[in-house]
């Protein structure tokens, strides 16, 4: 058997002692081991955040573009409807004018141009007419011109005699 007693004060001192160093050199351990690993996890957690900083960026710029694809396309189906309403709007605007217009006596414009046309046809028949009557008149004019400058070509043969 052991002859130290284990209740010794001076071996309890040396022990307590030791067991103290021991707790100190594990502190020391894990202090060290926690920098080197704080380092690397550190790194770690910079590696990370800028991977995560990527992803968040292009999820962004997806969600943004497909955002801007959608209100392209309501801004279009918006225009489409307004300009439909816009169209029906103005036949119905056109449409009342119209009646009003006949109401009060106005000729329509299918109307005017019907007009024109039969006036540009008479005009026509009439600058035809008036053609046909000048030709006919100036005909007779011109044979008494002729007779009469052969009546004087003899009479300038006579008086050179």
């Amino acid at each position: 058997m052991s002859t130290k007693n284990p209740f010794d004060p001076a071996a309890m001192s040396d022990n307590v002692k030791e067991q103290a160093q021991q707790i100190w050199l594990a502190g020391l351990g894990a202090f060290a081991k926690a920098q080197q690993d704080g380092t690397k996890a550190f790194e770690k957690l910079v590696s990370d955040g800028i991977t995560m900083q990527r992803k968040v960026h292009t999820t962004a710029e997806e969600k943004l573009a497909e955002a801007t694809q959608k209100a392209t396309q309501a801004a279009h189906t918006l225009s489409e409807r307004a300009t439909g309403q816009w169209g029906k709007l103005e036949g119905i605007f056109e449409e009342r004018v119209a009646k009003a217009l006949h109401g009060l006596g106005v000729p329509s414009a299918a109307e005017l141009k019907a007009l024109h046309a039969r006036v540009a046809a008479l005009e026509a028949q009439l600058g035809a007419k008036q053609k046909a009557a000048a030709k006919s008149a100036a005909k007779p004019a011109a044979k008494p011109a002729a007779k009469t400058a052969a009546k004087k070509a003899p009479a300038k043969k006579a008086a050179k005699k």
